[in-house]
C-alpha cells in the first residue's frame, strides 16, 4: 500500500455530502473549503448571497462541487427551510458541521431577553434542529459525522460571556447527547473550540491592537489563531479516521486553554 493511498483510506471525503453552515466567512468558510478539497460534495448556509457566491465560486474553480443555500438560521422555520434546500443539492449529507453564530454580548445586567432569544436561536437551537433532522437518517445508513464549533467561553467566562457562553456550553452538552443517541450507528459528534481567531464574529476584540497582542501572548505558539487552522481537525473528525472519537471537545487553540 502506497502513502497516498493509505491516507485516502483514513482522510479522504470522496462521495461524501457536507451541510456548513456559516460557511461563507471566517472558520466556516475554512472548513467548508477543506470538506470540499478532500472530496466532499460542500453546502454551505448562510445569510449573504454576495459572500455565499464567492465562497462557492473559489470552491468550484478548484474543481470542487458546492453550492449554497441563503437562510435565516434564527427562526425554526428558516432552519427547516435551509435544511430541505441544502438537500435537495447533493442528497443527504453525511456530514454536518454547525459554524453559524451570533456574538451579542452586552454587560449581564443589560442583557435583554431579545438578545438572549436571538443567541440561542442561531447558536443552539438550530444546531438541534438540523441535527434531529439529518442525525437519525446518517444512524440509519450506518455513517455520520456531526461537528460543532464552540468556544473558549463554553469553558471559562471572560470579555462578559452572557449569552453568548451559555449558549456555546449548552451547544458542547448538546454534542454530548447526541454522541450518546446516535454514535452506536456509527455517528460521531465533536466540538472544535477556537481559540481568539480574527473573524467578522470578533470584529469588537479585533478593532483593540493591546487586546489582540494579550490575547497572542497567552497561548503557548505565540499567536492567535487563523481560520485555516481547523482545516485539518475538520477533515479528521469528519473522517474516518475520527471513528472512535465521539462526544469529545478537540481544542484548537494554539494552547490558551492551558497556559
Amino acid at each position: 500500500m502506497t502513502s497516498d493511498s493509505y491516507l485516502s483510506g483514513l482522510f479522504s471525503l470522496n462521495g461524501q455530502v457536507a451541510v456548513v453552515t456559516g460557511g461563507s466567512s471566517g472558520i466556516g468558510r475554512a472548513i467548508a473549503g477543506a470538506l470540499a478539497r478532500a472530496g466532499a460534495s460542500v453546502v454551505v448556509v448562510a445569510r449573504r448571497e454576495a459572500e455565499l457566491t464567492a465562497t462557492v465560486e473559489e470552491l468550484t474553480g478548484d474543481g470542487c462541487r458546492a453550492a449554497w443555500v441563503s437562510a435565516d438560521l434564527s427562526t425554526r422555520d428558516g432552519v427547516r427551510a435551509a435544511a430541505e434546500e441544502a438537500v435537495a443539492a447533493f442528497g443527504e449529507p453525511d456530514i454536518l458541521v454547525n459554524s453559524a453564530g451570533i456574538n451579542l454580548r452586552p454587560p449581564m445586567s443589560e442583557l435583554g431577553e431579545d438578545v438572549w432569544d436571538t443567541t440561542m436561536a442561531v447558536n443552539l437551537e438550530a444546531p438541534y434542529l438540523l441535527g434531529q433532522r439529518f442525525g437519525p437518517k446518517m444512524a440509519e445508513r450506518g455513517f455520520g459525522r456531526i461537528i460543532h464549533i464552540t468556544s473558549q467561553q463554553a469553558h471559562r467566562a471572560f470579555v462578559q460571556s452572557g449569552a453568548y457562553g451559555v449558549s456555546k456550553g449548552a451547544l458542547e452538552s448538546l454534542a454530548r447527547s447526541q454522541a450518546e443517541a446516535w454514535s452506536p450507528y456509527g455517528v460521531t459528534c465533536n466540538t472544535l473550540v477556537p481559540g481568539f481567531v480574527m473573524t467578522p464574529l470578533n470584529t469588537r476584540l479585533s478593532a483593540d491592537p493591546q487586546q489582540v497582542a494579550a490575547l497572542a501572548a497567552r497561548t503557548m505558539v505565540g499567536r492567535n489563531g487563523l481560520a485555516e487552522d481547523f482545516a485539518g481537525a475538520a477533515v479528521f473528525l469528519a473522517s474516518r479516521a475520527s471513528a472512535y472519537v465521539t462526544g469529545q471537545a478537540l481544542f484548537v487553540d494554539g494552547g490558551l486553554s492551558v497556559h
